[in-house]
């Protein structure tokens, strides 16, 4: 009996040591689980930073600029006399530096005028009169809803609010308001000074040059969007399956740069003049030829939408080979020389220099009506009459392209004469076969 009760016994304790030990077993698998799984997320995040960095290198100059703001303000809190001077206002500068210092000059400009005029005029009119005051505050808060101060003084606005509000209330609790009021001005000019010494002397990076790129990098896609019409589509050697092509692709990002546009535009206003970018530059005039580059990006879409829809049922019938092939030539001279035109507008916004006129452009009008000569002459034929549609969308879309991009060749004429591009001497390129 007693060795029957000792061998329950070691049963009990044999099970309980089993138990224990899965139940470290799995407590370490979970360790082990969420270490991997902060290795991997860390792992991913490394890579997304290096990404960043690789795409941009810019965006590391500006965090190591914000780093080296921050050190510089920070030497007004950390040294006694400074300190002393103005006290728990110090921490002032900091905080203007962390509002104000932004990725592109215009920007930083942009705030730091604004939140020094903001503080500067709220404090004045909360120390003069606050029934004056409260009328101004009141007007300030109505006048956000005004398109143009919304989209340059919107930070003014919220800064001068703010700025009433605790001169305001401190006159309450402060007994030398003035002192008070003028050690806030004085922090906060100190750290927009900061902000914009940094970022204009340190790697400065421009919202003007940076809405240059964007205009010419967008005539440089729709361009590109062309020459891939004219080589895969109306070529000789045309792709039978257009899905998944590149070029279709290009245009996309056109219609979606409104937004990128006018923030560059809005910045690029506060700069000041640097390299090519005279005194009042025209920067309204890219916003003219943004929106020409959307609308032609749009026809553009109908265009790519047509085409590879009809490649892709194949139920056109090829009821006349002469009317394909002279339509066919038609296109690619229209595409081509639509081609040519925007990289050549592309180049003169990239460079500032004037456009120089293309000879293609005086034959663009007799490529256009190729389409409509053929078609006037076809008969009544049901199969004819389906190919003489196929060819008249795709050439009337082609038709619209062209105009409209002769209408963004006059806004970047306009362009070169309202910011008095350079003119340069460009080589002549003769065709030996043809002379």
């Amino acid at each position: 009996m007693e060795s029957q009760t000792e061998s329950n016994n070691n049963n009990v304790v044999a099970e309980g040591s089993d138990d224990g030990g899965g139940f470290l077993a799995s407590c370490r698998d979970r360790l082990c689980s969420v270490l991997e799984s902060f290795r991997l997320s860390f792992r991913d995040f490394a890579e997304k930073l290096a990404k960043i960095a690789r795409d941009d290198p810019r965006r590391v100059a500006h965090s190591l600029k914000f780093g080296l703001a921050l050190t510089l303000v920070s030497v007004f809190y950390y040294v006694t006399p400074l300190f002393n001077s103005w006290g728990d206002s110090t921490i002032w500068a900091v905080i203007t530096v962390l509002f104000v210092m932004e990725f592109t000059v215009g920007a930083t400009l942009s705030k730091g005028i604004n939140r020094v005029l903001a503080t500067l005029t709220a404090g004045l009119l909360a120390v003069g009169a606050h029934l004056v005051a409260r009328l101004c505050a009141s007007a300030a808060t109505f006048s956000r809803f005004i398109p143009e101060v919304k989209a340059r003084y919107e930070y003014g606005v919220i800064i001068f609010i703010l700025t009433f509000a605790m001169v305001t209330v401190s006159s309450y609790r402060v007994e030398n308001l003035i002192e008070y009021a003028h050690e806030r001005l004085t922090t906060i000019m100190v750290g927009v000074a900061t902000c914009l010494f940094t970022n204009v002397f340190v790697f400065p990076i421009w919202a003007g040059e940076d809405l240059q790129k964007l205009a010419a990098g967008n005539l440089d896609k729709l361009a590109e969007f062309l020459e891939g019409m004219e080589s895969d589509c109306f070529g000789e050697n045309s792709c039978e399956k257009l899905e998944g092509r590149a070029f279709l692709q290009v245009y996309k990002s056109v219609l979606n740069s409104k937004a990128t546009e006018d923030t560059l535009c809005t910045f690029a206003k506060w700069e000041p003049v640097h390299g090519k970018f005279r005194f009042r530059h025209p920067w309204s005039q890219y916003q003219k030829i943004g929106a020409l580059c959307r609308q032609c990006a749009s026809s553009m879409e109908a265009l790519a939408s047509y085409v590879v829809t009809s490649k892709k049922s194949q139920v056109l019938p090829e009821a006349n080979p002469e009317l394909s092939m002279k339509v066919g030539a038609a296109c690619r001279a229209i595409s081509l020389r639509s081609a040519k035109a925007l990289r050549e507008l592309s180049s003169a916004v990239r460079t500032t220099t004037i456009p120089s006129p293309t000879d293609d452009d005086d034959d663009m009008p007799t490529a256009v009506r190729t389409a409509s000569d053929f078609i006037t002459e076809l008969s009544d034929d049901d199969a004819v009459v389906l190919q003489v549609m196929h060819v008249a969308v795709i050439a009337s879309l082609l038709a619209d392209i062209a105009a409209q991009t002769e209408r963004i060749s006059e806004a970047v004429d306009d362009l070169a004469r309202l910011a008095r591009f350079e003119k340069t001497e460009r080589a002549v390129v003769v065709n030996i076969e043809n002379s």
